[in-house]
């Protein structure tokens, strides 16, 4: 029996026979503003459609399979991932490409051939479709006659009726488009008929059934969709073929080519999945058994038992490990923000779906190997950067597990109070978000479980009151320029050794805080890239100006003036930048480069620069990493690049066509716009970056290089601080000196510090242990004292109390007493510089009867103006309203009177 693999294989090697080039998939950091993620075979094939590439192939035909995500933006499944057998947020498209060359005849013949005489599908199982538009709503495109007729000729030959097997479709479904604009076109769809006797003769084509699934989607792109919602024609005609691999591999593995097939398709129950699922097995207990979940009366997928919620569980997982681990080895990692922020609700989502099969440690990571081991070899990317992936996936497990147990047991709380045909509040929704990380479909998915809706709209409310107070707390004030009058660009032509330039002023702007000039040309570097802009000076008739700031304003230079007096419009004048600043910027830009690059060899290629900050007096460099960097790890940094500056090697600059440097292999950023022409900047065979900035001649002018900070700055992105020239020398000299002075302190030698302070450390802590058994023995000889003090509220002992500790005594105190109390509930609350720590402990055979610590602390907490909770026995709560506390201590007692 074939493998997914040799099905694979069978399709390049079908398409090379046909002349085409077989072409690597493009990475899911789709290079375009309106796409989340790579989701289609023709997203890197967009500039050749355009005309804006030349086509690279001879003859204009490639084929490849293509990585893609659909979880985000108008191409999202993942609500529908788990609940049935086909949809997925990750999968593959195999594709086959004409530019300009053979156009639908060939396609649709290519792809008849292919499944009918490769795949063997049984020709009377499948049906076409082509677009027809509709004209009662005004669509002024034509009927695909020419498709219509290349289908009817094969049919007709297969011994097929056309008018059975050809179905019209509208613009929904036979009408393709990227995006909002782009290349477009009519297509035709291969469907397949995968009932048990398949002879429904068309009837469920288009029905979104798993009886009848498209198969192969054959795009005849012809027109470009506009911005202003027009199309017009493109200047070649093309093709684009998209296959779902997993839905092919589904159908030739399940029904063992029709030979023995029982009407079940399932993509998950072929060599793609198993592997994933057998290293499930193997790390759960539970064992996956097929069943899908039904919807309930809210038109929800719901599981009706325990196994099916299983099965849902393992394809959840089996899915989004693929999506997660294709995308980190793609250098896109789980954050915040867009495609960032989509990854990590999708890790979530998985992490939480691992509870349902009993795995409440971290487990998604280990499944990583198991896949590189499977697909390696198709995606080497995978097989090379798997250790990363596997460290970038466990830290977020490991952040998520800590907040997850409390957010469950707060939804769980919550759901207890809503009667059936409730909603789940947009507040309640919106503090999970906020204080347990709890995206919010996850939350609604938690939801449907137990037959309740969220109040999304309620929800989005807060989220955008939140966005909007985060917008004002970094409100900046804007300095507003008049309407610049002048439309030439300022030359910038300071990359020379001249430091000073002959100029004409070309307008004089007034702004709030001053004025600003702009020159016909200037030396004057403007702020770009992460580089700052120059300061420098203006001579004009015997007068002298200072440049206090250069930035950019569209292609004119703005100059910044110290003081309310500035040279006259057309004036000529000679403009010069401060050379000993500009020498120390050169520095630190040129060690941001020797700094990338070492990252990269050190840490691995999924180091991607996310922003710089070029200064006289430093550097600062973000980078995409999913850990903080080790101190042997900055020492071997620092190491490394002082290395290439004392080699003192050349740093040279190119002008490079864009095409050309990439094809040098030039480092680009993602996310920046490059001109046609670009500058190239090369040290020696070690670095090369695209670069507008300034740079040293060599990389000895440097002087030395230092690391002064490591950190974080948000979730998968570290930054690194440095100096370099003399202020590194006076940081490494005030460095030597501080050592020297605490080993002064210390009485010992300078490499004895560390003995030293290991011994003062542990004695530290020795004293501290004596400190905390005193405390533990103090609090255990109040606690008789202090249980006097319980009272009977509905039979039940309860003591609480206003005591005046830290919030670590507290916590002893309340273990201790919920241990003595035998039977009871125990609450304390302390107040100390306006903040309020509360604590509840309850005894085992209590918590059976429904009375939660992570309640009780919860409901005090309200009153107090705070939050917090835990488990069943003992949790903890703050607050900022210390005179409410006997507010908080009444409505403990409301609850368990209403208990």
């Amino acid at each position: 029996m074939l493998s997914s693999k040799e099905i694979r294989q069978s399709y390049f090697d079908f398409f090379k026979s046909k002349d085409h080039t077989l072409v690597s998939s493009a990475s899911l950091m789709p290079d375009s503003p309106n796409l989340l993620f790579t989701n289609a075979g023709m997203n890197q094939f967009v500039p050749i459609f355009l005309g804006e590439k030349k086509c690279p192939y001879t003859p204009g035909r490639a084929t490849d399979t293509q990585k893609c995500i659909r979880a985000g933006g108008k191409h999202n499944d993942l609500e529908d991932v788990g609940m049935d057998t086909y949809h997925h947020t990750f999968f593959e498209m195999l594709g086959n490409w004409s530019f300009n060359d053979y156009f639908k005849n060939e396609a649709i013949e290519y792809a008849w051939e292919y499944l009918t005489n490769i795949c063997k599908i049984p020709k009377e199982r499948l049906y076409a479709t082509v677009y027809q538009p509709d004209k009662s709503i005004g669509d002024p495109s034509e009927f695909d006659q020419e498709a219509y007729d290349i289908w009817a000729k094969i049919f007709k030959s297969e011994g097929l009726d056309p008018a059975i097997h050809i179905v019209n479709g509208d613009k929904k479904d036979n009408f393709w488009m990227m995006g909002e604009t782009g290349p477009c076109g009519p297509c035709t769809e291969l469907h397949i008929d995968l009932t048990p006797a398949g002879d429904t003769k068309g009837s469920l084509v288009n029905m979104d059934t798993d009886k009848c699934i498209e198969i192969w989607n054959l795009v005849f792109i012809q027109m470009n969709a506009n911005p202003d919602g027009t199309f017009s024609d493109l200047p070649t005609k093309n093709v684009d073929t998209g296959m779902g691999f997993e839905r092919l591999a589904s159908i030739i593995l399940n029904t063992k080519n029709f030979t023995d097939f029982n009407g079940i398709i399932s993509n998950y129950e072929t060599d793609i999945f198993t592997p994933i699922f057998d290293k499930l097995t193997e790390i759960s207990g539970k064992k996956y058994t097929s069943t899908l979940p039904e919807k309930n009366e809210l038109g929800d997928f719901v599981a009706a038992n325990d196994q099916e919620m299983v099965d849902i569980a393992f394809r959840v997982i089996a899915d989004h490990i693929r999506t997660l681990s294709f995308s980190i080895a793609d250098g896109i990692q789980p954050g915040n923000g867009d495609r960032n922020y989509v990854l990590r609700r999708i890790l979530r989502r998985a992490v939480r779906y691992g509870r349902t099969i009993g795995l409440e440690k971290p487990f998604f990571y280990e499944l990583v190997d198991t896949l590189a081991d499977q697909m390696g070899e198709v995606f080497p990317e995978l097989a090379k950067g798997r250790q990363h992936v596997k460290t970038v996936i466990k830290s977020e497990e490991e952040a998520f597990n800590r907040t997850l147990d409390r957010g469950i047991n707060l939804f769980e709380s919550e759901i207890s109070k809503l009667k059936k045909g409730n909603s789940i509040s947009g507040a309640f929704a919106f503090r999970l978000a906020d204080e347990q990380g709890f995206p919010l479909d996850l939350t609604e998915l938690m939801a449907r479980e137990q037959g309740f809706k969220v109040d999304v709209a309620g929800f989005e409310k807060l989220m955008n009151e939140q966005r909007e107070r985060a917008r004002a707390a970094q409100k900046k004030e804007i300095i507003s320029l008049s309407e610049i009058k002048t439309t030439e660009p300022t030359e910038f032509i300071g990359y020379d050794e001249e430091n000073s330039n002959e100029a004409q002023v070309k307008e004089v702007i007034k702004m709030k805080n001053g004025l600003a000039v702009i020159f016909d040309s200037s030396v004057c570097y403007p702020e770009m890239g992460g580089q700052v802009g120059d300061s420098g000076t203006i001579t004009a008739g015997g007068k002298l100006y200072q440049i206090k700031d250069t930035q950019k304003n569209g292609d004119a230079t703005l100059h910044y003036l110290v003081g309310d007096e500035a040279p006259e419009e057309g004036e000529k004048v000679i403009v010069s930048y401060d050379i000993e600043r500009r020498n120390k910027i050169r520095k630190n830009h040129t060690a941001t480069h020797l700094l990338h690059k070492a990252l990269q060899d050190l840490l691995g290629e999924h180091v991607e620069q996310k922003g710089s900050l070029v200064a006289a007096d430093y550097l600062r460099f973000d980078f995409s990493h999913h850990q903080g960097l080790k101190a042997d790890e900055i020492e071997k940094l620092e190491l490394l690049i002082n290395e290439k500056v004392i080699k003192n090697s050349a740093v040279e600059t190119h002008l490079k066509n864009i095409d050309d440097a990439k094809a040098m292999g030039a480092m680009a950023l993602f996310g920046e716009k490059y001109d046609d022409d670009v500058r190239v900047v090369k040290i020696d065979d070690f670095s090369l970056e695209l670069c507008g900035g300034t740079h040293v001649k060599r990389t000895g002018d440097i002087g030395l290089f230092k690391i002064t900070s490591e950190g974080s700055v948000s979730a998968g992105i570290r930054r690194i601080e440095a100096i370099t020239g003399m202020d590194a020398v006076k940081y490494a000299l005030n460095s030597n000196n501080l050592l020297q002075n605490l080993a002064g302190d210390l009485k010992c030698k300078v490499d004895s510090i560390p003995e030293r302070v290991t011994k003062l450390s542990s004695n530290a802590k020795s004293l501290q242990k004596e400190l905390d058994e005193a405390k533990s023995k103090l609090v255990a000889l109040e606690a008789d004292s202090l249980l006097e003090k319980a009272e009977d509220i509905n039979g039940i002992k309860v003591l609480m109390l206003k005591v005046d500790n830290d919030a670590a005594t507290l916590k002893d105190m309340t273990h201790s007493l919920r241990k003595k109390i035998g039977s009871g509930i125990v609450v304390f609350a302390s107040a100390a510089n306006g903040k309020v720590v509360l604590t509840s402990g309850v005894s085992d055979d209590l918590t059976k009867l429904g009375f939660k610590a992570g309640e009780i602390v919860s409901v005090a907490a309200k009153q107090v103006g705070g939050g917090g909770g835990g488990a069943p026995t003992f949790a903890q709560a703050g607050g900022r309203m210390p005179e409410a506390i006997p507010s908080a201590f009444k409505a403990v007692k409301e609850l368990i009177e209403s208990k």
